[in-house]
């Protein structure tokens, strides 16, 4: 019967999540649009109405008691102003996560997630980056960190396997770490127990309640030490740094 009652109230606030979608694609969005005519102006208010849908969308995890969200550093993050903030990705909500605590979140996105009814219209309407073009990438980063945006990457560039801490990493994020010079902040995303992981359905469902636990890593990360050397160099020894701080920072504290 736990089961039963878990199993339904996870397909009610995934029914919801999609709702929430259509709602911010077809309703929102373009009243916005016949409100704000400056275009960046536009996409900053887009986000912020996602920031809250998310964050509503956890409130409602919650209240059924599927999931608690713990994180000592929301204050931060809710101040944090051109940061690249880069995170594990243990689950299929870590996103969601993020960006209920970041207000002026934008974050890179796969290209194929625009042939997408419904996720096209969120990520167009918010301006949210997409991988598409690689030269291009690197200039809207640019921009978006300029324009004092928070800009959200998994450097594994996807879910992690369920039966693995961390998967390898890509070298896109440090990439857009060296050329655009940027502010790191480095977040671990704890998930326990387990769920929701790479291959995993919506519907195998804990025991459980779920608790995400956000917190950053306590390591300094100076972007200029690698600037001595060719880009290709330094980014494959930025990127191997990056696992190896978080590979040791899961494996000893979880």
């Amino acid at each position: 019967m736990n089961y039963l009652r878990r199993l339904v109230l996870t397909g009610a606030s995934f029914t919801l999540f999609g709702i929430g979608g259509v709602f911010l694609s077809f309703i929102v969005f373009p009243v916005q649009a016949l409100i704000f005519r400056n275009i960046e102006r536009r996409k900053q208010v887009a986000r912020y109405s996602v920031h809250l849908g998310f964050k509503f969308f956890l409130k409602v995890m919650m209240a059924f008691g599927l999931c608690k969200v713990e994180a000592d550093i929301e204050k931060k993050l809710q101040n944090l102003k051109g940061s690249l903030i880069l995170a594990n990705h243990p689950s299929l909500i870590d996103v969601v996560v993020l960006i209920s605590m970041v207000p002026n979140a934008d974050c890179v996105v796969k290209a194929h997630l625009l042939k997408n009814p419904f996720m096209r219209r969120v990520i167009l309407g918010t301006g949210y980056i997409s991988n598409r073009d690689p030269e291009l990438l690197i200039s809207d980063c640019q921009h978006s960190l300029k324009q004092g945006n928070n800009l959200i990457i998994f450097p594994e560039g996807t879910r992690t396997n369920k039966d693995s801490i961390l998967d390898n990493f890509q070298r896109g994020a440090a990439n857009i770490a060296l050329r655009c010079n940027a502010s790191l902040t480095l977040l671990k995303i704890r998930v326990t127990p387990s769920t929701l992981t790479k291959k995993e359905k919506w519907y195998h469902i804990p025991e459980q309640k779920i608790k995400f636990s956000l917190t950053e890593l306590n390591r300094e990360l100076c972007i200029k030490k690698y600037n001595h050397t060719s880009l290709s160099v330094a980014s494959r020894a930025l990127t191997k740094d990056l696992w190896n701080m978080y590979e040791q920072e899961l494996n000893v504290n979880g």
